[in-house]
């Protein structure tokens, strides 16, 4: 069980979302990185989506009440506990009364914080996530609170090697995201198309877990072509195009959508739109939907590699 002293900006419960539900008009949420989420979960020896603390910005303090194995990833939140510091991307066990405090995002703007076993709250509709539009899911539907108590679901006391592992996603946050065209790219001229992918987009303050928020150059649309559509499916990193300005749809992101989609981000770069905070400068890449698919096959690889290393050759 821990205790929320101190919740930080932004703390939920998420794990890898709720699928299978947007038909009848359910976000899907989850983790907004579910590479670094992927990668606390192992740490602890949970399976890669299972429900953790995502933390945002400014991290939170915890106490420890009973005993269990604890992992970070993402961004660095220059973790203590009892105010001696410990690496992101390491396993660690606590005891009663320790306390693990979390500072302020450096290297990104999210991270995720696993425990042994999960967290024991509702799986409603296959899936421990946080809907905080909505209010349900994760604890209580909404973002952790000072004094909260939440028990785990089966704690691990003990791991093999415990500290000596090391896993931690790399941010290439001067990189280019890529995306694939579509599925209305033939309402843009091809000046705005051009301006899309040439241009420099900063990060809005008003950007959270639902959209990302690009501020820039106008992106024009053909001439007499309107913005507005038949409403249909949002990905996760569909890029709207309401007013001229794109919007990258993320983790909460309404299940349908009426404005024209110039393309979306690629699955595998998602991790890197997460992990930009406002005020942040993104440049964009075309890349074909092959690409984008060999990328994704590439990521996954990596993870399940990962894993059959920490299960089976016992590497921890």
């Amino acid at each position: 069980m821990i205790r929320i002293l101190d919740p930080g900006l932004l703390t939920t419960v998420q794990d890898g979302g709720r699928y299978g539900y947007q038909r009848f008009g359910v976000p899907v949420c989850g983790a907004m990185d579910a590479q670094a989420l992927a990668m606390a979960n192992l740490l602890v020896g949970n399976k890669p989506d299972e429900g953790a603390l995502e933390i945002t910005a400014l991290g939170p303090t915890i106490r420890f009440e009973t005993e269990n194995i604890f992992a970070l990833a993402g961004a660095d939140f220059s973790p203590t506990r009892n105010g001696v510091p410990l690496k992101t991307g390491h396993a660690w066990l606590a005891h009663p009364g320790d306390i693990l405090e979390c500072g302020a995002a450096k290297g990104g703007f999210r991270g995720y914080i696993a425990f042994s076993g999960g967290l024991n709250v509702p799986f409603l509709m296959e899936s421990k996530s946080t809907c905080l539009s909505a209010r349900f899911g994760g604890f209580h539907g909404r973002a952790l609170q000072k004094n909260d108590l939440i028990e785990f679901s089966a704690p691990q006391y003990w791991l093999k090697g415990l500290s000596r592992r090391e896993i931690l996603p790399t941010y290439d946050l001067s990189a280019p995201v890529r995306v694939v065209l579509g599925p209305q790219a033939d309402a843009f001229s091809g000046e705005g198309i051009e301006t899309f992918f040439s241009a420099g987009y900063r990060v809005g303050h008003s950007s959270d877990r639902m959209g990302c928020r690009l501020e820039g150059p106008e992106i024009c649309l053909k001439q007499g072509v309107s913005p507005n559509i038949l409403s249909d499916g949002i990905a996760m990193g569909s890029i709207q195009v309401p007013n001229g300005q794109p919007i990258v749809m993320m983790a909460d992101r309404q299940t349908t959508g009426g404005y024209v989609k110039l393309g979306c981000v690629i699955t595998a770069d998602l991790p890197l739109m997460a992990q930009r905070r406002p005020g942040d400068t993104v440049r964009f890449q075309q890349v074909t939907v092959e690409e984008a698919q060999r990328l994704l096959a590439d990521s996954r690889r990596k993870l399940c590699n990962l894993q059959d290393d920490l299960e089976h050759n016992g590497n921890w």
